[in-house]
This record gives structure tokens, sequence and C-alpha cells, in this order.
């Protein structure tokens, strides 16, 4: 008789379990994304901390988290153009709780590394584009050359000697110098660091000479005149430099780039999640404290129609494809 008790309690303990999954969608998966977020997100960072990508993170993190309602951690994963912390997050649960913010480097990184181990478009969803951020060519302020023109003629006089600072291989300020080799025609001396942070320490302390690099990280010491600047990279002057001309309008119109940000979650994250993800990104990009720190930065969010799954995927097949060559052509390969 006791054992006939134990036996109707269990048989009734299940069917309430059974009735309870079923008024929340019939799966546990169903109920999670129901109550997403009810923890604290992880957004992965895969360069330094006080970096570009680390900057535009942090901007847009705060005002997501509000309309999330939930606290968004910015974790710092360094290690070989960015490939480590995304690495991390192509192997994260699927849950929308791991976030990456990758720039460039997501569609270069499978042209430079052979063993990657994970593939930008099949092991990630695309939650949005964040923003575009040019580049900058600056130097030490004690540089003999004074414009951009001057410093193609110096450089190929002098290539044995110049030294070219970047952040690393992958790094966009080495994509950047990349460029500037191949329109100016000359090989250079190229000193990679440990991040941008370090490599513009050395510049504006006079160890190297000249690097490309974002305006989100340049800009302070361009307006401070700790550096000499030449150009900045995209077809139209940045409002917050407004005497910094063109590379087009100082004579070395074939270098013209900018970093694209996005946000990525692993593969397989409910789309549920991803929208959600999504909207919040759209409302943190038309936050007028986002967009007033980024304008200081010579940047700027892109529109709400680039902050979505689908242009995302479409601006990274297209640059996968671009870099690719450009790599290729440059005989580059990371070890």
């Amino acid at each position: 008789m006791r054992t006939t008790s134990r036996y109707w309690i269990a048989a009734i303990g299940v069917v309430s379990l059974v009735a309870a999954c079923s008024s929340n969608g019939g799966a546990t998966s169903g109920s999670a994304t129901g109550g997403y977020p009810d923890q604290n997100i992880t957004f992965v960072v895969p360069f330094s901390a006080g970096g570009p990508t680390d900057t535009v993170t942090r901007m847009i993190a705060e005002p997501m988290a509000a309309k999330l309602g939930t606290k968004i951690v910015v974790q710092n994963v360094e290690g070989a153009g960015g490939t480590v912390g995304a690495g991390e997050v192509a192997r994260a649960e699927p849950d929308g709780y791991t976030v990456l913010m990758h720039h460039i480097g997501m569609s270069t990184a499978p042209a430079l590394y052979q063993n990657l181990g994970y593939q930008p478009l099949e092991n990630f969803e695309m939650i949005g584009l964040v923003t575009e951020v040019p580049m900058t060519i600056v130097a030490r302020k004690d540089f003999a050359p004074a414009t951009l023109k001057d410093l193609v003629t110096y450089v190929k006089a002098n290539a044995d000697k110049v030294t070219l600072a970047n952040a690393g291989i992958g790094a966009a300020s080495h994509l950047c110098g990349l460029l500037f080799q191949t329109a100016a025609g000359v090989k250079l001396q190229e000193v990679p660091y440990e991040g941008t942070g370090p490599a513009l320490t050395d510049l504006v302390g006079g160890q190297v000479d000249f690097m490309c690099d974002q305006t989100t990280n340049t800009s302070g010491q361009i307006s401070a005149g700790e550096v000499k600047a030449y150009a900045v990279t995209t077809p139209e002057r940045v409002r917050s430099l407004p005497d910094l001309p063109t590379t087009a309008e100082a004579g070395l119109p074939q270098l013209q780039v900018s970093v694209w940000h996005g946000l990525y979650v692993p593969v397989g994250t409910p789309q549920e999640v991803v929208q959600k993800l999504s909207e919040a990104l759209k409302v943190a990009l038309a936050d007028q404290k986002v967009i007033d720190q980024m304008a200081k930065l010579g940047t700027a969010p892109v529109p709400a129609e680039d902050a979505t799954p689908q242009a995302h995927r479409a601006k990274l097949e297209e640059q996968l494809g671009t870099w690719a060559k450009v790599i290729a052509d440059a005989g580059v390969k990371a070890s």
C-alpha cells in the first residue's frame, strides 16, 4: 500500500511537470527564451581595454542594458588579432548571454590564419552593425615629412629606416598599414605591438615613426598636438577633425578604409534572442549620449536599417571577399 501511494505521488508530479511545460511553450528552451534575459550578459571584446573596439563597446553597453533590463559586463579577451576572443564566443553556449563585439578583423581572419578554429559565417549569428570608424595616418610629432605626399616620398627614400607601428597581425592598424604600403608602392619595416594602446604610446614617445589607426583612438592625441596627423582614410572629412584632409585630397586616393564594428552571438542562438539584442542595439545607437560620444571620436552610429542581422551578414560576406584578395596580394600570413 505504501508502494502504491508513492507511485501515485510520483505520477501526479510528472503530470504537473508536463502541464507546466505545455503552458510555457512545451519546451524548456522556449521558457528560457521567453524570460530572456534573466541574468547578466557578457560582451566579449577581443582586444585590450581602452582600445577603439573596447571604447565603442562600452558606449553602447549602458543603453542596451537599460533596454534589456539587465547588466552588461564587458570582458577583454586579447590575443592573435582578435581570434582568441572570437573563438571563445564561437564555442560558448548559444543562449544570448555571451556576445562578441568585433571589427573588420572578423572578415580578415580566415585569410590570415590557416588554423582559425571557426568560420565567421558558419559559427556566428549576426546581431547588427554598430559603427564605421575612419582611420587616420599619424606620426611622431617631430617626424620630418610635413604632408601625406611628403610622407610617401620620404618612406620610399628611407624604406630600410622608417618604422611603421601596428597593433599586431590582423588588427585594423595592421590592415590599414598594408593598404598604405600598397598604395605608396613601398615595403616598410613593421613593428607589431600587443594592442593599439602601447603602439600609440610609443608613437607619442617617439619610439616609432608612424602608424595608421582609428579616430576613436587618435582624435585626442591629434587635438592635443601630441602626434602629427596627415590624413583621414574616408571619402569625406571627419567633423571632429575638420582641418585634416582626406587621403584623396592629400594625394593618395587609393588609400580608403574604415573600420566597421558588429555584434555576434554563437550559431544556434534562438532567433527571439537575436531579435531582442538587435532591437536593443537600435535603441542604443539612437541614444543622444552615444551619438555625441561617437561624434567626439570622429565616428557615428550606422543607420537603423544597418543595425540588423541581414545587413550585418551582407556586409560580412562582401568584406570577406574584399580582404581575401588584399591579404593574398600582400602575401601576409599569421603564425
